[in-house]
């Protein structure tokens, strides 16, 4: 009987998994790549601008497994950001949170993403990251900063502070994320 129950167990887990599809974006030597390794690998491993996109499965945390799209975030490949949101679950948009002077140009990115009829509703992950760098601003500046409020009609979304090189923050964003993920994709069922 025990072995039968936990047989069961597994099985109604498993109807709890959310596969989804997100885009990783942010302005160049945000953190998007040492981010998308830290969940990956977990380990800290040594990056180089990302020319192009990477693509990793991961589980961040229970329940949820996303297939991250990175891409690139020099001023060139932003251009080509659109080519990635179509059939996208969710966004993921890394700050450098000690790079103050590049807030608007953040701001001015994320918004235009936004815009797209594409990414429509969909929920909005931003990390605040470098969390751990003297000059680091605080999630109130950058979320002021990046007009977060104003999306509060069109989009769910939460801003985490975090560190991408030690993981500090990654598991408590992904959790608000799994649950505005599983919330957009029950809402937009046909």
């Amino acid at each position: 009987m025990g072995f039968f129950l936990s047989k069961l167990v597994n099985v109604w887990e498993g109807f709890n998994e959310c596969p989804a599809r997100v885009v990783m974006l942010g302005l160049d030597s945000a953190g998007k790549t040492t981010t998308l390794y830290k969940l990956k690998l977990g380990d800290l491993i040594t990056t180089i601008p990302t020319i192009g996109f990477n693509v990793e499965t991961v589980s961040p945390c229970k329940g949820l497994t996303l297939t991250i799209w990175d891409v690139g975030g020099q001023q060139k490949i932003r251009q080509l950001w659109h080519h990635y949101y179509q059939n996208t679950d969710g966004l993921i948009f890394i700050v450098d949170s000690a790079d103050e002077a590049r807030f608007p140009d953040a701001r001015d990115e994320l918004h235009k993403i936004l815009e797209f009829d594409c990414m429509s509703h969909i929920p909005v992950l931003v990390f605040a990251n470098k969390q751990d760098l003297p000059y680091a601003k605080p999630l109130s500046k950058i979320a002021e900063v990046l007009d977060l409020s104003s999306l509060n009609s069109t989009h769910k979304w939460h801003i985490q502070a975090c560190c991408a090189a030690t993981g500090d923050g990654l598991v408590e964003g992904f959790t608000s994320f799994s649950g505005m993920i599983k919330e957009y994709k029950k809402s937009n069922r046909f």
